[in-house]
């Protein structure tokens, strides 16, 4: 049986996991990212992957600084600027990057394309080790250090590990960290989709009683549509062939989306996740390991890079601090940081659920009127944009 050792293991290499590991790697901490494959590499000539992220302005400075956002850009990434939502034709919320002087709110970028720049990154880095492969069967203090058993009885042992491993987090299980939780009674499709025209610069969102329809666009003409509905009726979408679908988006999205081609689809179920507590002595939670937010406000990978500069700023500075950086008060310091501002964010995205979730003729008054005052708010506006935006 062999033991290795590293200052952390990161348990999950995806968009938030790699972009923790680099960091951490180029501050001079030894690190160890246990994933379950490689990405897949980038093919230029393949459709869009299904699953897209939209990347804050906060977010691309993360990516930037980490030196990968040059390698997104050579793949496949679009600019948007502009941010429309609306339930009545005459009650708009229109946010705009000129309001804030900037350039652009963010970007839309494919989940395998941030994965396969950051895994370029960590394989190309000296302090890295990757593990693909390996699943994991154990988890343990051994003193001030953790010990991590694989499948086939090798060891790892690390002076901190990181859950970075999704919803579903191994880690926060084998820890015996538990979670608030709630099933909301809303399931979400993503369907790529071939426009007749240029996709442009601008995403928008039409709230309906059953739940949003949004549009985000991508580079050229492709697009990615989202669909919230009631669980039953996504599961009845996923039956319908390509052809059947672009019916029933006709039918369904507002006539401003003109024609379109969907190509594939996916759905998920949306629920609602918070770890009781982020951090434990040498262990830590990050992402979605950490919380899950609805994705109406696509707020969930932007949150997760909130914690990644929150948890390198806190480890760093310990360090050069000549502080026990593993240790359970110097960890504190991060979920102080991250816990209250995650709950805000989780809770707003369950006011405006709540909210535009029922057809109930005195609620859509009065969250019409709520979205005719906001569109006129100016300051408020501004400053509610850049919360969001991570500025």
């Amino acid at each position: 049986m062999t033991n290795q050792s590293t200052d952390v293991a990161i348990v999950g290499g995806g968009m938030v996991g790699g972009a923790l590991a680099l960091g951490l790697a180029q501050q001079g901490f030894a690190v160890t990212v246990i994933e379950k494959s490689e990405p897949a590499a980038f093919d230029a000539t393949a459709q869009p992957d299904v699953r897209i992220s939209a990347i804050s302005a906060a977010s691309v400075a993360l990516l930037r600084g980490l030196g990968v956002w040059e390698s997104i850009q050579a793949m496949r990434c679009h600019p948007y600027r502009q941010l429309e939502t609306w339930e009545w034709e005459n009650a708009h919320v229109l946010f705009d990057a000129r309001e804030l002087k900037l350039p652009l709110l963010g970007y839309m970028v494919e989940n395998s394309v941030l994965q396969r720049a950051l895994w370029d990154a960590l394989q190309a880095h000296p302090q890295v080790t990757l593990r693909t492969g390996d699943a994991l069967s154990a988890l343990r203090a051994e003193g001030d250090r953790q010990q991590l058993t694989f499948a086939d009885g090798e060891t790892l042992t690390a002076k901190l590990v990181v859950g970075a491993d999704g919803a579903n987090s191994w880690v926060r299980q084998a820890a015996g960290i538990g979670i608030h939780a709630w099933q909301y009674q809303q399931s979400c499709m993503l369907i790529t989709a071939q426009c007749a025209s240029e996709a442009g610069d601008s995403t928008w969102q039409h709230f309906t009683p059953a739940g949003p329809r949004a549009f985000l666009p991508l580079y050229d003409n492709w697009a990615s549509l989202v669909w919230y509905d009631t669980p039953a009726r996504i599961r009845q979408l996923q039956t319908l062939t390509m052809a059947q679908l672009e019916q029933e988006i006709g039918r369904h999205f507002p006539t401003r989306l003109g024609a379109v081609k969907p190509v594939a689809a996916a759905s998920f179920p949306l629920a609602r996740r918070h770890a009781l507590q982020y951090v434990r002595s040498g262990l830590a939670l990050v992402g979605d390991a950490a919380h899950t937010i609805h994705p109406l406000a696509g707020q969930g990978v932007n949150l997760g890079y909130r914690d990644v500069e929150a948890l390198l700023d806190v480890l760093s500075s310990a360090r050069t601090h000549g502080e026990a950086w593993s240790s359970f008060g110097v960890l504190k310091r991060y979920q102080m940081r991250r816990m209250a501002d995650n709950f805000i964010m989780q809770s707003g995205m369950d006011l405006f659920y709540a909210g535009f979730s029922n057809s109930l003729g005195p609620v859509r008054l009065l969250r019409n009127l709520g979205l005719m005052a906001a569109a006129r708010a100016g300051v408020l506006k501004r400053q509610a944009l850049k919360y969001a935006l991570g500025l």
